[in-house]
């Protein structure tokens, strides 16, 4: 979105997810999947922050810096002389987030997190799975990715008022949060009821239409959520009869008849693949979606459409990478992929150029070891 973005790094100790990696010849590289789907266009700072050198140039960062975000423990930068006070009183503007795990309040606040430990905390793994198979872990880092775009709104948010007001903001982001909005409707419901809802896996109770079922070939969920829907769903199923019958009822007499339905629809859906009930039924207006492998779904033409994902010079064994890009589009000055990954400390000179050290002061800052020049 056109934001100049320093990513600073120590220097022994990489961002992890650098060789994390499938391919082998990419992590060598520091250029593991895991960071290269999250850093694209970024500038590379190797700073030895605990160092009395290094503190200076962080302080010298912060001169011309709109935002600060920075995800060590609660504390821990304070300790260092690099809190959001001491940030301010060298830019009052200046919009200070932190992200952590547990957020910079309560008695949590000092403990550390990753993404699984979080889901298994908030409640999101026992919320997984089904009735006989619980607590389960979802694959994917959703929490870290939530995390992020809860911190991303936020700092937009404070950048706008900022423009209004001239105020400066600190910003306090926590991946258990994050995970309690992103799992929203479990909350609300958890409280109406007094207990937890148990897990109910790939079948919603009570909800024929809203559930996944077996086909000729591969698994197919259907979305039908409203009676309309539903009514639509059964009749580009051929089940006009039935349909008829449930287009009268409200949605809680049709939930009262769920297993009876289905078990019709498990016969029925058995006579295809999902491929071509997924085009028979969004044909009729009704949700619904063929099970697909991650593969499959980059490679549907529906993705090449989007722009969700744009090629990069990244060479893996299994050929070019395309990389994750934003999950919107605009009109004009869009999300666009600006920039390569960088390598650690790639950009470390120009960076410390860009923030007006001399020549001379960026030989010593290399040679001291404060900062690092790959």
């Amino acid at each position: 979105m056109g934001a100049d973005v320093i990513k600073i790094e120590p220097p022994g100790t990489p961002d992890m997810m650098r060789d994390q990696d499938a391919d082998p010849v990419l992590s060598d590289q520091g250029l593991g999947t895991g960071f290269t789907s999250q850093n694209a266009g970024k500038s590379s700072l190797v700073l030895d922050l605990p160092t009395s050198e290094g503190l200076v140039v962080a302080e010298r960062l912060a001169e011309d810096a709109d935002v600060r975000i920075e995800n060590y423990r609660a504390g821990k930068l304070e300790a260092l002389g690099l809190g959001c006070e001491a940030v301010a009183a060298i830019r009052p503007d200046i919009i200070y987030c932190s992200m952590t795990g547990f957020g910079q309040t309560g008695p949590k606040r000092r403990h550390p997190a990753y993404d699984p430990v979080i889901k298994a905390y908030s409640g999101l793994m026992a919320a997984n799975g089904t009735a006989d198979h619980h607590p389960t872990r979802v694959g994917p880092p959703l929490i870290d990715c939530g995390t992020g775009a809860q911190g991303s709104f936020a700092i937009a948010s404070a950048l706008f008022q900022r423009c209004r007001t001239g105020k400066s903001q600190r910003i306090d982001v926590a991946m258990a949060d994050a995970a309690l909005m992103i799992m929203s409707m479990p909350v609300m419901a958890t409280q109406a009821l007094g207990r937890t809802p148990p897990p109910f896996g790939s079948v919603t109770p009570g909800q024929a239409g809203y559930s996944c079922y077996e086909t000729a070939e591969g698994l197919i969920f259907l979305g039908a959520a409203t009676v309309q829907q539903y009514v639509n769903l059964l009749r580009a199923l051929g089940e006009e009869a039935l349909a008829d019958e449930r287009a009268g009822m409200t949605r809680q007499e049709i939930a009262d008849l769920a297993e009876q339905d289905m078990g019709r629809l498990t016969e029925i859906l058995a006579a295809r693949t999902a491929d071509e009930w997924e085009a028979i039924i969004n044909e009729r207006g009704v949700p619904a979606a063929q099970a697909r492998r991650m593969d499959e779904a980059l490679a549907e033409p529906q993705t090449a459409t989007r722009g969700v994902v744009a090629a990069s010079e990244i060479e893996s064994d299994g050929g070019p990478l395309s990389l994750p890009v934003a999950a919107f589009g605009c009109h004009h000055d869009g999300p666009a992929l600006a920039g390569l990954v960088p390598r650690h400390g790639e950009h470390s000179r120009q960076v410390l150029e860009e923030a007006g050290l001399s020549a001379s002061e960026i030989v010593d800052l290399i040679a001291g070891g404060a900062v690092l020049q790959s």
